[in-house]
């Protein structure tokens, strides 16, 4: 692989960055001028973004984030070619096993955990790594309206999210004085390719959806992504510890 020299521009690490609301933060972030690390499970579809992206100094990189090898040579890849870590955005997951909770197999709970939660815990714990040495970076995780409130049969994908906003709140206390700070944003149904399959397999209703959602419709990835970028961003200098809501209002709402 062609070395890249070490930028002076900051640098942003963004996993399941290659489709969704990571994508959508992909793009944000290097219109504002980042270097963009892209990794993803599927490491052609990241390369094949990174092309999308034209001019600029990103990087493609095939990870499995819930394998502490494969966070560890990530996180040593993008620190090996740029020098820095200046952003993580904990953005990779999959979606809930679709059925009550005695047909659930604790296979799929124990997956989904170690994508979700698993995940984003090594992907922190690696990228602070450089952070803490540097004395200063960001962490946005993402989190959803599924860890605030109860979503019916969605235990692994609600015990995830929840554990993500516990763990970011905790991890924004221990490095606050380290120069690093921790969010996380917890959106609510967002239209995303994943989002389309769950609608096509009828597990959505999204008329359902619009009517719950005091703004009366899903969210735009680039929305979710104005807010990570956000908190990203010196903006937010004084912001860590925070789960912000990106839904519409919808754990605002109390009505049916």
């Amino acid at each position: 692989m062609e070395e890249i020299k070490a930028p002076k521009k900051r640098v942003a690490v963004v996993t399941g960055g290659a489709s969704g609301i990571g994508w959508a933060a992909v793009q944000r972030f290097a219109k504002q001028g980042y270097c963009v690390a892209i990794a993803d499970l599927h490491c052609d579809a990241a390369r094949h973004q990174v092309e999308e992206l034209g001019a600029g100094d990103h990087l493609a990189i095939g990870a499995d984030v819930s394998s502490e090898a494969d966070v560890i040579a990530m996180m040593r890849n993008v620190a090996d070619t740029y020098g820095r870590i200046d952003v993580l955005v904990n953005n990779a997951g999959i979606g809930e096993q679709a059925k009550p909770t005695i047909e659930q197999s604790v296979d799929a709970f124990d997956r989904l955990l170690n994508i979700h939660l698993r995940g984003a815990f090594l992907a922190c714990r690696e990228a602070a790594k450089h952070m803490l040495a540097q004395r200063a970076g960001a962490i946005i995780n993402l989190c959803s309206i599924a860890g605030l409130t109860g979503i019916p049969t969605r235990n692994a994908y609600g015990a995830a999210k929840a554990g993500i906003a516990s763990m970011t709140r905790s991890m924004a206390c221990e490095w606050a004085r380290d120069g690093i700070r921790v969010n996380a944003v917890a959106p609510g149904y967002v239209a995303t390719e994943l989002v389309d399959t769950l609608i096509s397999q009828g597990q959505i209703d999204v008329a359902a959806i619009e009517r719950r959602t005091p703004m009366g419709r899903l969210a735009r990835p680039a929305e979710v992504a104005e807010a990570i970028l956000f908190l990203a961003s010196d903006a937010a200098s004084y912001v860590t510890g925070a789960v912000l809501s990106v839904d519409g209002g919808w754990h605002a709402s109390g009505a049916a």
